[in-house]
């Protein structure tokens, strides 16, 4: 009882150093909200836009006005929105083969890309014999980002000056399973400009996955030709059963819909026979549970930076996405924490997380997701490849409320105030 009342007392000193940092999180919300409604009102969305589709999907009503109401929140002249899409990395892999062509050369600007796009580019052995970018001919270089963790703007210069077969250029706006900030839209920005100075052919993709709605606007707002994501992260608001978008420049996404299913087809088909409603709905909703995750996020590392841990983003540091990641140093600990975390999901409290070995991934990976839609990372979750220091990343959560339960949970079982 005495440790409980210690852990709760902890969370409330940690509260109330956060206010300021919750009160930017709710100006944000309100700004996502309004133009979220106003995508709803200017698509004239209405009942009949939820009903199902079967077959081929020729005509499909709802999926047709679906894709409008993301372009329009997400600022894009064109989205692809789809069922079909089966996670981030699948949107990723459908805009990298629907952009590049062989001969040509991919440069990612964020450093190293996220663990399951190595075998989509055909990088460290990765994706050999599965028809790998590299096995189709693109070319591959990469910048490292600065000591900072911020974009080599200059690298990147010389690179675009040294490489003109460059075509496409790809950030990675999370941290993924790296030690380092999230990328900011004002970064993004730079970046984008100075890559459309040298050769404004050249496409800039944004890997936007954990990043909507965290901040006011959005990557396609400050230069990114196409953004990318999964619908059951931030934008299908922990509603969203499955899928995954594609927005940006109109004949992008129209080349991208050539990958999606088949030359000479595109966009024309693709039908849902479950109905449209939690995508709608899911986007509606997608500000308020972002808002919530981040605020959830924040406490967990005011609280873990309090008990000495290394954490990243530190408190009241910005944030361009929801994750939040702390430093444990030995994989015991990284194990507990996530076993801790499963314990206090509403789903499959009872199963302990172990290690194993993930298909994409290059290390075993421990996940915790006890969540409604299966591994959906909007929802409480957290996990990480087991790899020195030990870094575990945390990230979702449908309402502050759960995640405050559930850092109690987590300091209880870590045993962080025993005598």
């Amino acid at each position: 009882m005495q440790q409980a009342t210690r852990v709760e007392q902890r969370i409330l000193e940690a509260e109330s150093a956060l206010e300021g940092v919750f009160r930017r999180i709710d100006q944000t919300e309100q700004i996502c909200f309004g133009r979220v409604l106003d995508a709803f009102h200017q698509c004239r969305v209405a009942a009949r836009h939820f009903a199902p589709s079967s077959g081929y999907g020729y005509g499909d009503e709802g999926r047709e006005t679906l894709e409008k109401l993301f372009a329009t929140a997400l600022f894009a002249e064109d989205a692809l929105v789809r069922p079909s899409i089966a996670s981030g990395t699948h949107a990723l892999a459908i805009s990298l083969f629907g952009l590049l062509r062989p001969g040509d050369t991919l440069l990612c600007a964020s450093g190293k890309p996220y663990d399951t796009l190595e075998s989509v580019i055909g990088i460290g052995g990765a994706g050999k014999g599965q028809g790998s970018l590299a096995e189709y001919g693109v070319s591959y270089a990469q910048i490292g980002l600065k000591a900072d963790g911020g974009i080599d703007l200059n690298a990147l210069r010389a690179a675009l000056e040294q490489k003109p077969s460059i075509r496409t250029v790809a950030l990675q706006r999370s941290r993924g399973y790296a030690w380092r900030p999230s990328l900011s839209l004002a970064e993004i920005g730079q970046a984008a400009q100075i890559v459309h100075e040298k050769d404004p052919r050249i496409v800039v993709l944004v890997d936007n996955c954990y990043g909507e709605f965290v901040e006011a606007e959005e990557p396609t707002r400050v230069g990114a030709d196409l953004i990318a994501g999964s619908l059951i992260k931030n934008p299908g608001g922990g509603l969203a059963p499955t899928g995954g978008y594609i927005a940006g420049r109109a004949d992008l996404v129209e080349k991208c819909a050539y990958r999606l299913t088949s030359p000479g087809i595109g966009r024309e088909v693709g039908s849902y026979q479950a109905g449209y409603g939690p995508f709608y709905q899911g986007l509606f909703q997608a500000p308020h549970t972002v808002a919530q995750a981040l605020k959830g996020a924040a406490l967990f590392g005011m609280a873990f930076e309090a008990l000495g841990y290394a954490v990243s983003p530190r408190p009241g540091e910005p944030r361009g996405d929801i994750i939040q990641a702390v430093e444990f140093g030995s994989a015991k600990k990284l194990i507990a924490f996530c076993q801790a975390i499963q314990a206090a999901s509403p789903v499959d409290s009872f199963a302990v997380p172990e290690p194993w070995a993930m298909p994409g991934y290059q290390n075993e990976v421990i996940m915790a997701a006890g969540s409604f839609v299966a591994g959906a990372s909007i929802e409480l979750s957290a996990d990480a490849p087991l790899r020195e220091p030990y870094i575990g990343y945390l990230q979702g959560a449908l309402s502050y409320a759960h995640a405050r339960q559930a850092l109690k949970t987590v300091l209880l079982r870590l045993g962080v105030d025993e005598q």
